[in-house]
């Protein structure tokens, strides 16, 4: 993105110089910019005085953040706060924050928005890769596949300037979507299997039952570069395209159709996305379609791969640089000795302070109030974002000291003790990470408004006032990555040989770079995999369905995602008019059969109510949605806050919550206040 101004007026566009998107931004991008100058931003910082926030000066605001975790420190101890950052950060933000956390709060409860957006696929590809990268392949090479095969994502929505290559791939070849909506993408596939939510696993095996009675699949890679095939073959054998059917809802044939594509591909692309991994066993469900890469010999073969689509701006370097409690910068552990002895070292500190595993976001959330008394919240919207958000909105009340940062008083930051009012993207500089684990540096466009500092200094302020001045030797975005690229060195994303020098001249650089005449890494698995042996690990999990079950009380099952005009929590989007104009509410998704069953009427409200919670939304009524299923989006806050209804077991490997599948009872509603 560039920013332009014409006659005063400030303007996105793409650039058009750079191959990814080559100029071409979605409607978000484009209209980014009116944010900048937007009425309600925040220019002053604001302090709840008798209840009320009121503006406040840089120094009492600072000090009022400061002083409220000390004492919730000496009152109840250091573990009783909690951090919570963004995948939208840069990677200098996430790295100072998780910094900040462990050596300034000194808590092991911080964590990150992308625990709910790619905990569960970063977890299945450390598991079975030893390494998590998003693309471990150039993105271009989405558009010479033979086959793409593309579970539980719609990127002409979410990620509208793939399209170019996805249409240059169609023209290609054959694409196969997994998806329980019918959406535009899934329209223009060669094949679409439409599985209800929470059969991915089950799905996938059996598309490798099919390879393996076939005898497609590739026994010499099997036995070269992988570990556990038979006890992955075993679990195979049990799930027939048939039984898959009575399962997923698709059709056996269909089934079968869509491995012999896959085993026929020259160049075959196996991606998943949040669909797929937003349950309570999304990691699972992600191996899965691991497992079938691996059988087919996919990884580390030219043209070909597994991959997993990015949800957010800097997703992907959001979670390699030890914003949450179990990860440490480089991509590092805090459960491998070697990687908190490396940070440890950079940092100059004892191991014995950054080698604990803290809670994760959804269980920060739920002991908001009682086990955590004290949140730093940087640059999120949780009181819209995450689960059981109905229950979320009391305990963030409960709270003896909340500090936000943000552009906007967003529902979270109404909750405030303390709001800080932040750079936006344009203003400042620093650097995000791609889905194909590529280094970019964003520079600084236009001259922020008086008023509003940078989150990398307001860290170092507060970081200051705890005690820790010496944590941020500069507020500067370059000094702050060198020092992340010190602490990342040897790590799995190796980001020493990376430099704001290499960057300015437009050096192409993909972690990991160890050194600074290293050409970086665009092409991952070529000779071995990341893992003690080499090789990569067949994990045999279990398929079953993991839907929140249905009863006579809650018969439906509710799916929730994005629009295409929305983002998140829609704290900006929802703010930028001509998106406002596009889409102003939520609009709930329902099969024409269901909805003449219910008595719903295309344009009305219907009432939804989970085991949490009840919402009212307008009805679309389309056959593009299951007979069983209804979908919404979870932009919108207050009395549309669809993510009030989620909840639910968390996946025990990712604690990603179970967004894509939620149990409710489904009534007509005269409008959406009557309740």
């Amino acid at each position: 993105m560039t920013v332009v101004e014409r006659g005063g007026v400030v303007a996105a566009r793409g650039d058009a110089s750079f191959g990814v998107n080559a100029g071409e931004l979605c409607m978000k991008g484009f209209s980014a910019a009116e944010m900048l100058g937007h009425s309600e931003r925040l220019l002053q910082p604001l302090v709840r005085r008798d209840g009320v926030l009121v503006e406040a000066s840089w120094d009492e605001a600072l000090d009022a953040a400061a002083n409220g975790f000390r004492a919730v420190a000496a009152a109840k101890g250091s573990d009783a706060i909690a951090s919570f950052g963004s995948g939208a950060l840069t990677n200098e933000k996430a790295y100072l924050l998780g910094k900040f956390a462990r050596l300034a709060l000194q808590t092991a409860n911080f964590d990150y928005n992308g625990r709910f957006c790619m905990s569960s696929a970063a977890a299945a590809a450390n598991r079975s890769f030893g390494i998590d990268r998003g693309l471990p392949f150039p993105l271009a090479w989405l558009g010479d596949a033979d086959v793409l095969l593309l579970a539980g994502g719609n990127p002409l929505d979410t990620m509208p300037p793939l399209e170019r290559y996805l249409t240059q791939q169609r023209a290609n070849g054959a694409r196969i979507v997994v998806d329980p909506r019918a959406t535009a993408f899934a329209a223009g596939a060669t094949l679409h299997l439409q599985a209800a939510p929470g059969t991915d696993a089950i799905l996938a095996y059996a598309l490798l039952h099919v390879l393996i009675a076939y005898r497609r699949i590739d026994e010499s890679y099997i036995a070269e570069r992988t570990t556990g095939f038979d006890d992955v073959r075993r679990r195979a054998d049990e799930i027939t395209p048939e039984r898959a059917e009575r399962r997923t809802g698709v059709p056996a044939d269909d089934i079968v159709a869509a491995a012999r594509m896959l085993a026929d591909a020259k160049r075959a692309l196996i991606i998943t996305a949040r669909g797929v991994e937003q349950h309570g066993n999304g990691t699972d469900c992600a191996t899965a379609y691991i497992n079938l890469a691996l059988a087919l010999g996919l990884p580390g073969r030219p043209g070909s791969g597994y991959g997993t689509l990015t949800g957010q701006g800097n997703g992907q370097g959001g979670r390699e640089h030890g914003q949450k409690s179990d990860q440490l910068p480089g991509y590092g552990s805090v459960d491998n000795p070697a990687d908190v002895k490396r940070v440890a070292r950079a940092w100059n500190v004892p191991s014995a302070r950054i080698a604990r595993r803290g809670l994760s976001a959804a269980e920060i959330f739920d002991a908001l109030g009682s086990r955590i008394a004290g949140l730093f919240v940087l640059g999120s919207n949780p009181v819209v974002s995450a689960p059981r958000t109905a229950q979320l909105r009391e305990k963030m009340q409960r709270l003896d000291h909340l500090v936000v940062c943000d552009f906007f008083l967003s529902e979270t930051a109404a909750y405030a003790d303390v709001v800080l009012p932040t750079l936006q993207w344009a203003e400042e500089h620093g650097t995000m990470t791609n889905l194909e684990g590529r280094v970019l540096l964003r520079t600084a466009q236009v001259a922020p408004p008086p008023g509003p500092r940078g989150d990398l200094q307001i860290i170092r302020e507060i970081a200051a006032r705890l005690g820790a001045p010496d944590l941020v030797p500069s507020d500067d975005p370059e000094a702050i990555f060198d020092d992340l690229r010190r602490a990342s060195a040897g790590g799995r994303a190796d980001y020493y040989g990376v430099t704001y020098d290499r960057l300015r001249s437009d050096e192409a650089l993909y972690w990991p770079v160890p050194t600074h005449d290293h050409p970086g890494t665009s092409v991952l698995f070529t000779e071995r995999f990341p893992t003690p042996d080499g090789r990569a690990r067949f994990i045999a999990v279990a398929a079953r369905d993991a839907s929140e079950p249905t009863d006579r009380a809650y018969p439906w099952t509710l799916t929730t995602g994005r629009n295409r005009e929305h983002y998140l929590s829609g704290t900006q989007t929802r703010r930028t008019a001509r998106l406002a104009a596009a889409v102003s509410e939520p609009v709930a998704e329902i099969h024409p059969v269901l909805a003449a069953q219910l008595g719903i009427a295309n344009g009305g409200y219907m009432r939804l109510t989970s085991r949490r919670g009840s919402v009212a939304l307008r009805a679309r009524v389309t056959e593009a949605i299951a007979m069983d299923t209804v979908f919404a989006p979870f932009h919108w806050g207050g009395a549309s806050t669809v993510n009030d209804l989620i909840g639910g077991t968390l996946d025990p490997h990712s604690k990603m919550p179970p967004f894509k599948s939620c149990a409710v009872r489904i009534e007509p509603e005269a409008s959406p206040t009557t309740r």
